[in-house]
């Protein structure tokens, strides 16, 4: 492998948002760190297929034929990034929607990656833990470091939608 591919394969950093405050702190995070590092930011969401359980009578619950939730990801990640960085979205970003356990889809697309970043807890957890189980999985299973971002402490620089 040449320096120009190591270079190549370092310079992103990934990081995983479910539209989640903490989630989007992450995202906040993972712009500022690339801005420093010039890396660009590949935006994860990861929504898995689902079966809805119950009986109705005789007949078993399904979804509706036309829902698409990869496409309602897709509009969710585009609103999140809206919302943190409004009109001006930074240049190196990337928004990818994957189909899988969220934990999986990053680990396996932060392969290579200069960071991984992850809110500690997003939609789903419970109130008293202090890591997500996505996060928790990243954290013990990533091959490249991991960020962790906690509470409610700004990223280095605020890189917010202006109110």
């Amino acid at each position: 492998m040449s320096v120009d591919q190591i270079v190549s394969i370092h310079d992103r950093i990934v990081v995983g948002v479910d539209g989640s405050e903490a989630s989007k702190l992450a995202l906040r995070w993972a712009s500022s760190l690339a801005e420093g590092t010039g890396s660009t930011v590949e935006v994860v969401a990861a929504w898995e297929p689902f079966t809805a359980y119950g009986w109705i009578g005789a007949e078993y619950a399904t979804m509706p034929s036309d829902w698409n939730p990869g496409s309602d990801a897709e509009k969710a990640l585009g609103a999140t990034v809206d919302e943190v960085f409004g009109e001006h979205r930074p240049p190196r970003l990337e928004l990818k929607v994957r189909e899988g356990n969220p934990a999986k889809v990053l680990l396996e697309l932060s392969e290579g990656a200069r960071m991984l970043v992850v809110g500690s807890r997003g939609h789903g957890g419970f109130a008293g833990l202090l890591l997500g189980s996505v996060s928790a999985a990243c954290t013990e299973h990533a091959i490249c470091p991991v960020l962790v971002v906690h509470g409610t402490t700004p990223s280095p620089t605020r890189t917010e939608a202006a109110s």
